[in-house]
């Protein structure tokens, strides 16, 4: 099942590139940047996906991923208070912190709200030391479950992102996690939305200035180094005929000042919402075609789709959209539900614009012999 669901992922992504291609993407002054369509899984546009580049803070993404998967699993609790390491109180004075004290306990709640409002490298130590017992076993966590979700080009070499030659990303592979962060934990990532935090009586504003310039923004990171320029990840939803709400993420990384992320990631969601839609053509179980089924214990299989088909297409290209399907005739029992049965392909004026993986929605099972003979007969007849 699993491998049918990334096919269907992997059909749509792989389709999403030509169909940006009808129109042409935005400038934008950054080293490499992506916008995705977290509603239908799509990359809508993006330039050097692949191209690796240092994370800085985006980094804190997948600490705050592994925290919460920490407190989902009960191993750590929201209201737990934890004792501020040297190695955490001491993490480089120059960068961002929250100010946490050795002398001071700290809640988790409290270190996760330092760690994504306040962007704080020490509070990303004392997270990492809370959930693993010190940072060199928490990081492990984090390439298991960059590993996991898929992140291909990735490799975490601390948990709070300050620049090493072990550590790097793409802006592909970020997208991945801040969807995953957002599907996965939509509870927690609702910290990302708030504007600014006091701790230690220090009061720091959020450095996601789009929370700020578009109220349909809620997240989610911002990174900055020397090295790696300014980045940010953000995400927006805004209202969506078909679905309700549609959902938005971009990635700029590299740009060369706070105001220039800002604008270029405003841009990129702008343009997104502005020229394309997400339609659903399918439900999910949704018999698409009952075709005959051969040497089964029933005589037609329901087939179609095991979860909702949603494409996102330029604006007027979803009322072009028309399906053919090509199914594996003739089909032969026994068929699991799930199985591969055909593929069904979505044209736009006689063109393919993006092809489906299609499944049986049913298990089918194998007749008696005597069934599986007489069709066999019927089948020579035919």
């Amino acid at each position: 099942m699993k491998k049918i669901i990334a096919a269907l992922a992997t059909s749509v992504l792989l389709m999403s590139a030509s169909v940006a291609q009808t129109l042409p993407p935005p400038t934008v002054a950054a080293k490499a940047w992506t916008l995705v369509d977290a509603t239908s899984g799509q990359v809508i546009a993006s330039r050097d996906p692949d191209a690796r580049i240092e994370p800085a803070s985006l980094t804190k993404i997948m600490t705050a991923y592994v925290t919460f998967g920490a407190l989902r699993d009960k191993k750590i609790t929201l209201d737990q208070m934890v004792n501020v390491s040297v190695n955490a109180w001491k993490v480089d004075s120059s960068s961002s912190k929250m100010f946490i004290d050795p002398a001071t306990p700290v809640s988790i709640k409290d270190l996760l709200y330092g760690l994504m409002i306040q962007s704080g490298n020490d509070a990303a130590v004392a997270l990492a030391e809370a959930v693993a017992g010190d940072e060199a076993t928490f990081v492990v966590l984090m390439n298991r479950e960059a590993e996991r979700l898929g992140m291909k080009n990735t490799r975490f070499a601390n948990s709070h992102g300050l620049p090493s030659p072990d550590g790097y990303s793409t802006v592909q592979d970020l997208a991945t996690l801040a969807k995953s962060i957002i599907e996965d934990f939509p509870e927690y990532y609702k910290i990302d939305s708030i504007k600014q935090f006091t701790y230690n009586k220090i009061t720091q504003q959020n450095r996601n200035r789009l929370l700020w310039i578009d109220p349909t923004v809620d997240g989610m990171k911002t990174g900055h180094t020397e090295s790696a320029g300014y980045s940010l990840i953000a995400s927006a939803k805004r209202p969506n005929g078909s679905t309700g709400e549609r959902r938005l993420i971009s990635v700029v990384v590299g740009t060369n000042s706070d105001q220039t992320r800002t604008q270029e990631s405003q841009k990129l969601l702008n343009w997104g919402f502005q020229n394309f839609d997400t339609v659903r053509l399918y439900k999910k179980d949704q018999p698409i075609a009952t075709p005959d089924i051969w040497k089964g214990n029933q005589d037609t299989v329901n087939i179609g789709f095991t979860r909702d088909v949603l494409v996102t297409v330029p604006k007027g290209v979803a009322a072009k959209l028309k399906p053919v399907l090509e199914r594996q005739d003739p089909l032969m029992a026994p068929v699991q539900r799930g199985g591969k049965v055909g593929t069904l392909k979505m044209m736009v004026d006689g063109k393919p614009l993006l092809e489906l993986p299609v499944v049986a929605l049913e298990e089918v099972s194998q007749a008696s012999w005597l069934g599986r003979i007489w069709d066999s007969i019927r089948l020579w007849l035919q």
